[in-house]
């Protein structure tokens, strides 16, 4: 049977980023800004972004072009008799299972939020009875449990309507909607009177803030989330890789889809730090 392809390469970019863009992104990478000291942690970020991440993720994309094959068939095609590659394989297969099983998890939170800010639960809250929600919520595994399956089931349904006509084209529609709605909150969080001093903090290095967190803590943090990040090292990359065509430059690629995916973690510091110090 002939390998089913994407239709576009802007879905393939919109797709290999979906993939890298998540709670990393929106949810952690401001967190860490705020832990390490602002806008020094940024800057290392983007350093080890440039020197680490990009070239292993062209390196996964090569594996993922030149095999053709899921990440643990890859190292086996590739591999060179008596060597040991094909045990990553094994592990990346391993490492994908754990993360759907986060990912999973986290959009059941996420829609049992949605549910609850759809009926007006939130409306007039206090920040305790915001968190206290959560709390409840934890404290219901009848809950969690179906909004995961919800979340299982609806991935399945995407999928089953085939790369093209499934995956490909709600991810066009999602992660467009997701770069609109971002820009949007961004420019209204930064028009926010008072927002000036989360913008300093977030976008101005501040070396001597960075000594106070420590500087090892700062630069091996900033090096976890630029891996993170961008999923690299457990074979995501290469099976998206394995889409790319033979005219493609995998560096090409690979900037398009850190850039995308850096816009959208930059993007979510500017939604949150001004409208914090604001």
């Amino acid at each position: 049977m002939q390998r089913e392809r994407l239709g576009s390469r802007l879905g393939f970019i919109l797709l290999s980023a979906g993939c890298a863009i998540g709670v990393g992104n929106v949810w952690k990478f401001p967190w860490m800004v705020g832990q390490y000291g602002g806008g020094a942690f940024v800057l290392f970020y983007v350093i080890f972004l440039l020197i680490l991440g990009l070239p292993i993720m062209t390196m996964e994309f090569a594996v993922g072009r030149a095999s053709q094959k899921s990440p643990v068939r890859a190292y086996q095609v590739l591999e060179k008799p008596g060597s040991r590659w094909h045990i990553h394989g094994y592990l990346a297969m391993i490492g994908n299972y754990l993360l759907m099983m986060f990912y999973t998890t986290v959009c059941g939170w996420m829609l049992h939020y949605f549910y609850l800010t759809a009926a007006g639960r939130f409306v007039g809250a206090t920040t305790e009875q915001v968190g206290a929600a959560f709390g409840e919520m934890l404290s219901r595994p009848g809950v969690m449990a179906g909004c995961m399956i919800a979340v299982v089931v609806i991935g399945f349904l995407i999928n089953s309507f085939g790369l093209q006509g499934g995956l490909e084209r709600v991810t066009k529609v999602m992660m467009i909607a997701l770069l609109a709605i971002m820009v949007v909150l961004a420019v209204n969080s930064i028009r926010t009177p008072g927002s000036s001093e989360g913008l300093r903090f977030y976008l101005i290095p501040d070396f001597s803030r960075m000594a106070e967190t420590g500087v090892a803590n700062v630069v091996v943090g900033a090096m976890n989330q630029a891996f993170f990040t961008l999923s690299l090292g457990i074979g995501a990359m290469a099976i998206f890789g394995s889409y790319i065509g033979k005219g493609r430059a995998l560096m090409g690629e690979a900037v398009n889809v850190a850039v995308l995916d850096t816009f959208v973690a930059f993007t979510a510091g500017l939604i949150i730090f001004p409208a914090c110090f604001a």
